[in-house]
Parts: C-alpha cells; structure tokens; sequence
C-alpha cells in the first residue's frame, strides 16, 4: 500500500506528457458581448460524442486544457441562443485560438424546438449549478449516489456524505419537496439515476431571509433531484432479495409512485448483515438511549453513555458486534391546492443487537507510579422497536400571511441484557478490585413534539412579523434487575453484593414561544426585535429495592424523587446592513433563566437565578457568486442540570460514586467562526476551509478522587477556563487528460482545558490531525477507480508529570468497479487499516476486501443476479482507540466474519395512465 500513491503520481505524469494542445476562445452574443457561464463542450469530430466541457468566465472566455492532438468539434450553448459549432483543428503549436464564437439570439416565434440528443452537461445560474443528468452515464440498476460521483464538483465519501464545491450538502429534495426528512442519503440511497432528469446544487438562504427579503448570510447547501416526465407520474423502484452462507440474508425495497401534485414513496429492509439501513441517524434511533454500555465496574441500573470528553477514532467499520435489523417507512407530499401543501413519513424499525466487548484503558494520575488499568469484559443482548412520524403542514392564507404545523410522535420500547467482569490492576500489575455483574433492563419511552408557525409580511417591504409556538412531551418508564459481587483487595478483603430491582418514571414537558419583527430603515439597513420564553419541566421518580431473602426492602439512599422547573426568558435586538457584496449583522440579547427545584424524599429545595448578556457579530462578503468569506460571533449559555445540581451521593456502583453540587455555575461560550469557499464554475476546482474557535468561561467538569482501592468519586465543579480549536479544509481540482479527479482534505481539533484528580488541578492539551487524500478515475462507463487514503494522529500533552500520549490510525482503500460484456460488472472494495499506539503497546493492522460479480438480464435490464463475498481474508475488524481526558482506551469487539451471499434486485419502471383505467398491480416474489 505505500507504494500506492508513488505509482499514481507516475500515472498522472506520465498520462500529462504528449503532443497535446489548449483550445481557447471567447463567447460572443450577435454585437460580439462576451456571454458568461455559456456552456463549451468537445466532440469527437468522427460520432459528435461529448468528451469534455467547460464554462466560460465573467468575460465569455474559456479554455480546454491537454486536448489530444486530433481534430474536433468545440460546441457553444447559452440559455436563448442557438448553438454554435466550430471545427478545432490540431495547431502548429501548443495553442488553438478559436477567437469570438458568435451566437444567434432564438426566435421568440412558437417555431421552436428543443433536440432530445443534445444533452447540454451543465448549466451555471446565479446561485445554482445545474447538471443535466443524461449527460452522466451510470452502470445499470445504478442509484443517485452513483449518479452524484461523477459530477464535477461534487464528491461523495464511503459513508455516502456528499461535498458539493467543497461544502457538505444538508439536504436532498425531490422535485423540490422534501424527502424522509432532512437526511440526504435516505434520497440518494435509494433512488434509481436513471429517473433523474436533472441534479441543481443549490446555495439556498435560510428560511427566515426568504420570507422577509433580508438576507442574513446564512447558506444551506442543498441538492434538488428533478425527475424525468415520465416518471412524474409513473411508478418506479426496485427489490432486492439476498441468502448467504453462515444463515445471512438481505433484503430490501423501494417503492415510488410519483403523480401531479403527489409523491409516495416506501422504503423496507431486513438483513442479518450489519446493515444499520438508511444513515446513521436512523441507526441512532434503532438502539435507543438505554443500549449504550455500562461504564462501571460494579454497573449501574440505569446506564448512560460516558460524559468524560472522549474522542473516538475509529468505529470499527461498522463491525460493531451482530446485528439483525428489520426496518420500513412511508413518506409522502401532496398539494392539495395550490396553497395548502402536506409533507409526512413514518418508520418503523426493530433492531437485535449481540455485543461481545473487551476493553483496556489506562488512567493517568498526577503520579505516573500511580497510574492503574481497567480492564473490562462484557456480552450484551439488545433488542430495541422505535416507532416515529412526522407531518408538515404549509398553509399560505395569502399574500402576506402563511402558517407552518410540524408534528413528531415516537415510541420507543428496549430491552437490555448485559453481563460482564471487571478488573483493576496497580501499576505493579496486582488486583486491586474485581467485579462480576448481571444487568436486565426493559423500559419504554413516548414522545410527542410540535410547533405552529405564523408569519405576517406587512405593506412595507421588509416588514415582516413572525410568531413560533412549540410544545414537547416525553413520558418514559423503565424498570430493571442488578446482580453484581465486588470485591476489594488489601490487608483485608471487602466483598459488596448487591441484588436490586428498580422502577423509574419520567416526565417532561416543554412549552415555548419566540417573537420575531423586522424594521425597515432605509439605505438597506434593518432592525430586528425578537423575544423568547420557555418553560421546562421534568418530574422523575426513581424506586430502588434490596432484594433480602426473596423480599423487597426500599432502598431510601438509592432512590430518589424530585422535579424541576426551568423558565428561560430572552430578548434581544439586531442591526442588519446589506449590500450587493456583503451584509453585516449587529446584535445583543439578555438572558434569564430561573430554576426550581425540590428532592421530594429529602426535602431539599434547590434554586438558582442565572442572568447573562450574549453579543453576536456577523459579517458575509461575496466576491462572486461563487466566492465568499464570513465571519461570525456568537455566544451562548450551558446551565448545569438538575442532576449536577442536586446534592445527592448515588453510590449504586460501589466502584463509582457519584455527588452533585448545588454552587455550580453555568458555562459561558464565546464562539468565533471564519469560512470561506471558493468554487470555479469553469475549471471546477473547488475550495473549501474553516477555522473554529471557542473559548469557555467557568468550564464544568467532572473532578474525581480516586482512593487506595481505586474507588472512583466524582463531583462537578467549576474550573478554569477551556479553550477548542477546530479548523478544516477541502480542495478538488479535475484532471480532464486523465478522467479523474483528486480531492485533498484535513482536519486539525486542537483542545486545551483542565481536570481535578485528587485535589490537583491538571491543564492538558489534545490535538487530533487527519489527512484525508483521494483520486478518482473514470474511464467512459467501463471502469471506475477509486484511491484513498486517511491518516490521523493524536497527541495528549499533559502538564503533570506524566508522558505525552500519541498514536496513529491510519486507513487505506482501493474501490473499483468495472464493467464488461455489456451485462457484467465486478466491484471490489479493499480497506488496510493500520493501529499503532504505543501508549499500550499495541499494533494492528487488519485487511477487510469485498468482491461482488453482477449481470443484468431481463428486458430492458431489470433484473440483476449478484454473487458477493464478504470480509473475503475473514479478518476481525471490530477495533476502536480513544483518547480522554486522563485514560487511553483500547476496546474489541466481535464482528461478522467471512460469509458469501447470492442475491438478486428487480427493477420496477412504469408509466402511469394519465386516464385511470382499470388499474394494474405489480407484484414481486422471491
């Protein structure tokens, strides 16, 4: 593999050499103006097939760069205006002066015709790049993520995130509606290329900017997939339906039937293949908040995800323990009339989760001879069934009044089973503790969220009034078993059984208003006005019980009763100056929260008034329409919990006790953003970068005392001040003589804060850099090549005398699919990954290759039979690293090994009867 990269630059040289020649010249209306953004495409003089293209500049200028030395067509098209095509001859020398191509303006007579063949690649509007789909040819049954990697200007990872001139795309919309929500890749992993018409990426204002007229520099990168005719009122998908070896299966649907003013679509899986199904996001819905794992030695009944500040490195690529997952969902948009619009989805989805897991960490303490490892082992059986859908409702009562309803139910039911051992060994590699534990816990969580949207635009131009009201309910019920025997060594042996039931109840709700009004003052100038009040309130009730010679005892310690109510209040004002370049926003709110607590079975009442003043600075300036810088100020207010703030001792792990504190104060954040991007619509280089700063006032962290038997006590407290950097960047340029693409990219997160550790303060530092390099060859629609690499290191300094932490992860991948025979097609996927932490003295490096072999038969190819292996060198690939605050960890985890699996996708493509009909179904069976 680290030859890898030598050979491609070899590549890349060697295909730049040759008697090549530049093509150049200037785009002219009938007076001889220069046309901006015209389209100039070459063609193969022999067929007229398109080879490249360009656009021009601001001045009607292009260039093709490293044409071969042979004759061709340069066409010119340009948006009311007949094509031109002139014929480029190989030059003497190195340059071709095509001069001014001067275009005919079209007639505006009903004499018109638009020629299907000629499929003009890109079109570059004011805030939109619009790719003409067919212009883009993809493999058969292939889906718009495929489509998407071949855009210039357009780059999609292996996760299926999606850049678009260097940003990272936030939504995908059909037909300009939304589609499952606002997850891009529900849309482009689903949805055949072959139904697209055309891809516009959009540099979309927010919606506030749109409804007053103001702009206020925030962008949202998006994507529209516009469908062909045909298909906008018709119905198309696929099935898919797969059997493996070792008792795998996969199977998947996607169903669309799309008419005038309506769009329906349904989307089905299930597989014992580690596939989490949509996105991340959704897979974050499978587990639910109690399948996280439990982070003591002795457990806890209620189990959360750690809160110390790691970084994760790796996440095993998606080997991540066994996983059975059934998931559906329907999502829906109907125009009723052409004021009243209705959006809305449901899903559902069941996911079987077995774990086996062994981790290592190290904790560092202000004496390195101090210093002592946990190991831990532990399987977990999860099952989780998550309910939820959504609705939107758009009203336009007219001209200057609209109302907006969105509404979220979700029920969500887990059952968790976990049983594990633990271990606590000093640095001279003796016990000090050892716990074994048993952990069963079931529970159910509702969950109901809406606001209502009225906006007013008054008779004065930006004028404008806006009222949003929101209201959220959550009621959750959970109840659980703990078994667990830990012991403590040293002159004497202590040994702590415990054997407890538990039940806990959860209420929350939430009720809030925010008022918005813009002011007008002329010159561009504006003024804004804007109140907020919330109201949140959370009643828990938590019963924990001893179980004593089979009878239940109450354990009053360990329970606890108590309600919160927090009041926030925010009011502020803004002052808007806009420009045709830029627009500057000026601003400051106060904020005062009130809250009120009381810890029923203690009687102890907890109160606390915080009030703060929060500035915010934002300046934009657009050089072009694809160039721009801001800059932007803001800050914010975290108050601590109710939780850290009740003084209450929870000691349900005896291994690790936790206390509130009622003095904590809130944090204060200021935050300083620069970004910048750049995108050239002509030569399609793309630049992307930002740099992040936040820097915080009374910072809340957990202190801990550790005591001789390594029993770990934790309180928050207020320390000094913390301080994050996070900074990116992104470039891809095209290499047209090669068919390919490169794209470089890189991260730095660089964050300096403290700990207590036994009444020391530490102060450390964390830096984590990654280098991401990637090259993509296209060669016609036969092959595709893709090269990657992602490097990165992290580094812990730390103040006390203790060794700087560092290590390295590093992964590798090669991705091809080649096309052959008409009806063939092989894809391959290799990924080296390469661990190296010397902290630990670990060093691993895993090979996982896949192979697939797929033919299309059937008319017009909708059927598609596929043999595919899996984990090919049956490499255990279930490996993560993460660095903390004070503590480097290691874990393990079981992962699927090598298995092969036989599947078979049918495609479904049918034009509706704009008569109705009779009507037809259309079934499929496996």
């Amino acid at each position: 593999m680290k030859h890898l990269f030598t050979i491609l630059c070899l590549l890349i040289v060697a295909g730049a050499s040759g008697q090549n020649f530049n093509i150049k010249g200037e785009v002219a209306d009938e007076n001889g103006g220069g046309l901006p953004a015209a389209t100039v495409m070459l063609l193969n003089a022999e067929d007229s097939t398109l080879v490249n293209f360009t656009v021009t500049n601001a001045d009607g200028v292009f260039e093709l760069k490293n044409v071969r030395n042979k004759r061709w067509l340069v066409k010119a098209t340009f948006l009311g205006y007949h094509p031109a095509t002139v014929v480029a001859n190989p030059p003497e020398g190195a340059l071709l002066d095509l001069g001014k191509i001067r275009m005919q303006p079209k007639s505006t007579q009903l004499d018109e015709v638009t020629v299907e063949g000629e499929h003009i690649p890109v079109t570059v509007k004011k805030d939109t790049i619009e790719y003409n789909a067919r212009a883009f040819k993809t493999a058969n049954n292939a889906m718009v993520e495929d489509l998407l990697k071949k855009l210039p200007g357009v780059e999609v990872n292996g996760d299926g995130d999606i850049t678009a001139q260097g940003e990272q795309v936030q939504r995908v919309m059909v037909d300009g509606k939304e589609f499952f929500g606002r997850d891009p890749k529900l849309a482009t992993r689903n949805l055949p290329a072959d139904a697209i018409e055309k891809v516009q990426v959009v540099d979309g204002k927010s919606e506030q900017a749109q409804f007053s007229g103001i702009d206020d520099g925030k962008r949202e990168k998006m994507i529209n997939l516009e469908l062909k005719e045909d298909r906008k009122n018709g119905a198309f998908g696929h099935a898919t339906a797969g059997v493996g070896t070792d008792d795998r299966f996969e199977a998947k649907t996607n169903l669309n039937r799309f008419t005038k003013g309506s769009q329906l679509s349904l989307l089905g899986m299930a597989n014992n293949t580690n596939q989490q199904g949509f996105s991340i996001d959704e897979y974050m819905n499978f587990t639910g908040a109690a399948s996280q794992m439990m982070g003591g030695g002795g457990g806890r009944i209620t189990i959360s995800a750690n809160s110390d500040g790691g970084i994760p490195l790796n996440f095993g690529n998606n080997n991540n323990g066994i996983m059975t997952t059934i998931a559906g969902g329907l999502n829906f948009n109907k125009d009723i009339n052409q004021d009243l619009e209705l959006n809305g989805s449901y899903f559902l989805n069941n996911l079987e989760h077995d774990i086996s897991r062994t981790s290592v960490r190290e904790n560092l303490q202000p004496d390195p001879e101090r210093n002592f490892n946990y190991i831990e082992e532990s399987t977990r059986e999860n099952t989780n069934n998550n309910h939820r859908g959504n609705f939107t409702i758009n009203y336009a009562i007219d001209s200057a009044n609209s109302l907006r309803l969105n509404g979220n139910l979700s029920f969500n039911n887990t059952t968790t089973n976990t049983m594990g051992s633990s271990r606590t060994l000093d640095s001279d590699g003796s016990v000090r503790n050892d716990s074994e534990q048993s952990n069963y816990t079931t529970g159910t969580s509702d969950r109901a969220n809406g606001s209502l949207l009225f906006r007013h635009k008054f008779g004065k131009k930006g004028r404008t009034l806006s009222v949003n009201s929101e209201f959220s309910y959550q009621d959750s019920e959970n109840e659980g078993t703990l078994q667990a025997v830990n012991r403590f060594y040293g002159p004497v042996t202590e040994e702590i059984i415990l054997n407890q039931e538990s039940v806990q109840e959860t209420q929350s709700r939430v009720l809030g208003s925010t008022v918005s009004y813009t002011e007008p003052l002329g010159g561009r100038k504006y003024l804004e006005a804007n109140y907020s009040i919330r109201q949140s309130t959370n009643d828990v009730d938590r019963e924990v019980y001893n179980i004593v010679n089979e009878q239940l005892i109450f354990n009053e310690l360990l329970s606890n009763k108590y309600s919160s109510d927090y009041l926030y209040q925010r009011g502020g004002v803004n002052f808007r100056y806009n420009q045709r370049k830029y627009n500057l926003t000026l601003g400051v709110g106060y904020q005062a929260t009130q809250l009120d607590g009381l810890l029923e079975l203690r009687n102890v009442a907890i109160g606390q008034h915080f009030e703060n003043v929060l500035p915010v600075a934002r300046f934009n300036y657009e050089f072009t329409n694809f160039k721009r810088v801001s800059i932007d100020y803001e800050t914010s207010v975290q108050e601590p919990s109710i939780q850290q703030l009740q003084p209450v001792v929870d000691n349900s792990d005896p291994l690790n006790i936790y206390e509130g504190n009622p003095n904590l104060q809130p944090e204060y954040t200021h935050n300083v953003r620069v970004n910048f991007n750049s995108f050239n619509p002509m030569k399609f280089l793309g630049f992307f970068a930002f740099i992040n700063l936040s820097y915080t006032e009374h910072a809340i962290v957990d202190t801990q005392q550790i005591n001789e038997q390594f029993i770990r006590y934790t309180r928050p407290e207020n320390v000094s001040d913390a301080l994050s950097i996070r900074a990116n960047f992104n470039f891809s340029l095209p290499i047209t003589v090669l068919k390919s693409r490169i794209n470089i990219g890189g991260s730095l997160n660089e964050r300096h804060a403290s700990t207590v550790l036994n009444d020391v303060q530490n102060n450390f530092r964390q830096t984590s850099a990654t280098l991401n390099l990637r090259y993509n060859f296209t060669y016609k629609e036969i092959l595709d090549l893709s090269l990657s690499s992602s490097i990165n290191k992290q580094l812990s300094d730390y103040e006390l005398n203790q060794p700087d932490q560092a290590f390295v992860n590093s992964t590798y991948t090669v991705e091809m699919n080649y096309s052959f025979l008409k009806s063939y097609q092989l894809q391959t996927v290799y990924n080296y990954m390469l661990y190296d932490n010397e902290s630990l003295n670990f060093k691993e490096d895993i090979s996982l290759l896949n192979v697939s072999l797929s033919r299309t038969f059937l008319k017009n190819n909708k059927g598609e039979i596929k043999l595919s292996v899996v984990n090919l060198l049956d490499e255990n690939a279930g490996v993560t690293q993460t660095a903390g605050v004070n503590y480097i960890e290691r874990q393990s985890t079981n992962a699927l090994g090598r298995y092969f699996m036989v599947g078979f996708t049918y495609t479904i493509n049918k034009h509706l009867n704009p008569v109705g009909g009779g009507g037809r179904r259309m079934i499929f069976r496996r």
